[in-house]
């Protein structure tokens, strides 16, 4: 199997076990020190808050208990031997206020290591809908 085809198959594994709620499957797909999120701004949203290492991402997934997911689909996947870039369609409602995120194609970027373990994910998000989504 090449590398891009491992890369696909370890992002539609990742997309499967989200599915499912199997954050122990995610997690065996992800280097030590993954850095998650670094890259960008939190603007204080919790599911955006940056870290490094498999603790910061269970905080990523308890901080997603905020969120009720009305819908949630990967529609494209895009692999190259280093990266899968995975469009996404997503409708969540903030429990807290009942406010509603839509994203049509947000994008996840997944990048891996030498050792075929997931080494970076960032995803670009509407900052601004979903600081709005959190005010009551």
């Amino acid at each position: 199997m090449s590398s891009r085809d491992h890369n696909l198959a370890t992002v539609q594994t990742i997309y499967a076990a989200f599915g499912r709620g199997d954050v122990p499957t995610i997690l065996g797909t992800l280097s030590d020190d993954v850095d998650w999120e670094t890259g960008g701004l939190d603007h204080g949203i919790p599911w955006l808050r940056p870290g490094r290492g498999r603790q910061a991402v269970v905080r990523f997934f308890e901080s997603l208990g905020a969120l009720e997911f009305e819908h949630f689909e990967p529609h494209t996947l895009l692999a190259d031997d280093r990266t899968v870039v995975a469009l996404c369609h997503l409708r969540l409602r903030v429990k807290a206020t009942g406010k509603t995120i839509v994203e049509s194609s947000e994008p996840h970027i997944w990048t891996f290591g030498p050792d075929g373990r997931v080494a970076a994910f960032r995803h670009a998000a509407d900052t601004a809908q979903h600081r709005d989504a959190l005010r009551a």
